[in-house]
């Protein structure tokens, strides 16, 4: 006899999410509690939790990457104005008695 898989819907993979971030409890007791398998919950904690949320609102990897290029760019005139900086100091420094 074969055992039928069940399906649920996605506001309920949802809300036993919310349950186990809210609760406490480990994820094996939950399950058991909901009457479902342990391996669901963890995918469904994988695919709705608070980790998952916020890769999902995350800033697009293209602004993430002007951003860096721009940051990059501006250390580099920094690094660049300091060096002048320094041999302009010791040029200074060695002029005078």
């Amino acid at each position: 006899m074969s055992k039928k898989q069940s399906t649920y819907t996605e506001e309920f993979r949802r809300e036993a999410v919310k349950l186990l971030e809210s609760s406490g409890k480990s994820v094996p007791e939950l399950a058991r509690e909901l009457g479902i398998n342990e391996k669901s919950l963890y995918r469904w904690r994988a695919k709705y939790g608070p980790s998952s949320a916020r890769r999902q609102t995350d800033t697009q990897p293209d602004e993430r990457d002007e951003e860096l290029a721009r940051l990059r760019h501006e250390n580099e005139v920094l690094r660049q104005e300091r060096d002048i900086l320094k041999k302009a100091i010791s040029i200074v420094s060695r002029s005078q008695p």
